[in-house]
């Protein structure tokens, strides 16, 4: 059972599918994207909605963490030497490292666990991922720009193992 199932408290629900109020990111958590009303988390096989925008989903869980999400990016900036569009590490002991699909201020923006992405190909000006848990989402963003964030974010993770190992 996982922390959303035990306590996390409920809002409303939608065609169906509970909405909760807060959500807290784990190893599962594979993409927290905004459909235009509430955020929609996809966690394994399971797909969760919050009333909560993904960078305030991801801000709540930098703080959970012991962090702030501004203190996060300063993080990012340091270790990686690059200033935009910047990965992030949520949670160092499990290494949960989420990539932005756009500037973070956008309302639109989604934030991806790299450890979950199974693959992913070009559609058209979007891109497809699939995830291990055996979901699948297109997104607004180029293939390009995509491959560079994941890039980025794989970076971010190498330079972490390897600060960790000494």
């Amino acid at each position: 059972m996982t922390f959303i199932d035990k306590q996390l408290c409920y809002n409303s629900l939608k065609g169906g599918s509970i909405i909760l109020n807060e959500y807290e990111v784990n190893i599962n958590t594979c993409l927290i994207s905004y459909d235009g009303t509430n955020s929609e988390i996809i966690e394994g096989d399971k797909t969760y909605y919050v009333s909560a925008s993904p960078t305030t989903i991801i801000s709540y869980n930098c703080e959970y963490y012991g962090s702030s999400l501004l203190g996060r990016l300063v993080g990012s900036k340091n270790m990686l030497k690059m200033g935009y569009k910047l990965p992030i590490i949520v949670e160092e002991s499990k290494e949960l490292i989420f990539m932005p699909t756009s500037s973070f201020e956008h309302k639109d923006c989604a934030w991806i666990n790299i450890a979950n992405i199974k693959d992913y190909q070009a559609k058209d000006n979007n891109v497809i991922v699939n995830f291990f848990g055996g979901q699948q989402r297109e997104l607004p963003i180029s293939f390009f720009s995509f491959e560079s964030q994941f890039f980025r974010a794989s970076k971010l993770l190498l330079t972490l193992k390897m600060r960790k190992k000494g």
